[in-house]
């Protein structure tokens, strides 16, 4: 098997469940938006409402998809650069079967109605003492990885994984804080203003360490790799960090314009959304610049493909994000559909294609087998492509229908609309974000066989993947 060097039987397994957990996250996310067209299919059973499968489905691609990307790489990622084994392979080990005693207790508990209610952070306070268990466990194993290294230089994706590491931890324990008044409820320190101001640090910085940062470290590993190109300009890609790193733990309050919370920080807020543009586009430009001179490799690798395009739309959310965080826009735009397309140009162009591409590199290298099949590869690629299309644009322009048609006053200042005509205008366009979510969810599918029968197939790597030279 390749890699004997290395600690990689905890890697391949954060890998498959990489593709376990994104088809039932995304299974979700599409039954819940069949269900905003056609509501008769909650079937009247409590468990299967919207209110409670919503936050199954955030949880399950956030966390439990993008969280097994994140451990499955970063491990891989640390091992190669440091030139060493996993530091406590077993408390490795441990991290794999907490995290996911974690994502099936979220299972169980968000459709029986156990929930916190804070956004992003659902999980009730066992749960939440059990994630900070093994994140401290996942902090030990990759910083123990950098202090064990074999080489002087720290490259720049375990930059981008630790700081990724080190905030998130902070955020939850922090936004977590709670007082228990049974085994399954418990109710915030924070109160009023305090709690939607330390739910928006947590939940926009959710967005900025754990959807951004962890995947930028995957961008600076794996489109170098797949693209054989060194990385466009590694003294940018330090900037990108170290600006990205000091300027989104400022953003959460752009989430409460017009809320109670105090003029001046919400300014703020929109202010460093603002700033925050510079070292994203950074980071973009960075990316997709690694391809100059090998521009034509785009033609024929549709692994590639994956993560460019993921990194265009990176670029495409961060320059929108910014935008919907100017008051007078976030007027119209803001508790609309249009904050859904943002959501998911980031959640399914950046976080998940980037996920994708990796794993595409990632498994057949671990499994000392080539892929498959590079055309359902190709197939994949378009139907996700367009699935995202269809999602965010459908959402898009039902947002802003929404945010017209609720400011739109006659002469004698009387609402032109009622609520209920801005729910049946969206009918339409809920059923295209239905269908954009289904053929995402197929092209997951099809990723999933092309996987399959990779690992099963009988077409080993012809020339094995180098070993470092040292003895274990």
């Amino acid at each position: 098997m390749a890699n004997d060097n290395y600690s990689m039987g905890v890697v391949r397994a954060f890998s498959l469940m990489t593709l376990v957990w994104g088809v039932v996250g995304m299974l979700v996310g599409v039954i819940i938006a069949a269900q905003l067209a056609w509501p008769v299919l909650n079937f009247d059973v409590p468990y299967l409402t919207y209110s409670r499968l919503r936050p199954l489905h955030t949880n399950a691609v956030i966390f439990a998809f993008g969280g097994s990307a994140l451990f499955a790489t970063s491990y891989y990622v640390a091992q190669r650069t440091c030139h060493t084994r996993l530091f406590a392979p077993g408390l490795a080990w441990f991290t794999f079967w907490g995290w996911t005693a974690i994502i099936v207790s979220a299972a169980i508990t968000l459709p029986l109605g156990i929930t916190s209610s804070k956004e992003y952070a659902e999980l009730e306070w066992p749960i939440d003492i059990a994630i900070t268990v093994v994140w401290v466990s996942y902090a030990i194993v990759f910083f123990g990885t950098l202090a064990k290294r074999r080489v002087d230089h720290i490259y720049v994706a375990n930059w981008f994984y630790g700081a990724f590491i080190i905030a998130v931890a902070m955020l939850h324990v922090v936004n977590s804080a709670a007082i228990p008044v049974s085994m399954w409820k418990s109710y915030s320190v924070f109160a009023g203003v305090q709690d939607a101001m330390v739910q928006w640090w947590y939940g926009h910085n959710a967005v900025g360490f754990f959807l951004t940062a962890g995947f930028l470290g995957m961008m600076y590993y794996f489109v170098p790799k797949q693209a054989n190109r060194p990385v466009y300009s590694y003294r940018l890609s330090i900037v990108h960090f170290w600006a990205l790193v000091f300027t989104y733990i400022w953003a959460g309050p752009h989430h409460l314009h017009y809320t109670a919370l105090p003029d001046w920080a919400q300014s703020l807020g929109m202010v460093m959304s603002l700033i925050l543009l510079a070292p994203s586009w950074g980071g973009m430009i960075n990316g997709i610049m690694t391809l100059s001179g090998a521009w034509e490799k785009l033609r024929t690798d549709p692994v590639l493909r994956f993560l460019i395009v993921s990194v265009s739309f990176y670029g495409m959310s961060t320059f929108e994000g910014p935008m919907m965080s100017i008051k007078t826009v976030n007027a119209l735009s803001h508790y609309t559909d249009w904050t859904i397309g943002h959501v998911h140009s980031g959640a399914l162009g950046w976080v998940a294609l980037i996920s994708m591409g990796a794993m595409y590199y990632l498994i057949p290298r671990l499994y000392g087998r080539e892929l498959h099949s590079t055309k359902l590869v190709e197939v994949h690629f378009w139907i996700a492509t367009i699935g995202i299309v269809l999602y965010i644009t459908s959402m898009w322009v039902a947002g802003i229908m929404q945010g017209l048609m609720w400011r739109a006053v006659n002469t004698d200042g009387t609402l032109t609309y009622s609520f209920v005509e801005s729910v049946q205008a969206m009918h339409p366009y809920y059923i295209i974000r239905f269908a954009g979510g289904a053929l995402f969810l197929t092209g997951m599918l099809v990723m999933c066989l092309n996987i399959y029968r990779t690992i099963a197939g009988a077409r080993p790597v012809v020339q094995p993947i180098p070993q470092p030279s040292m003895a274990h």
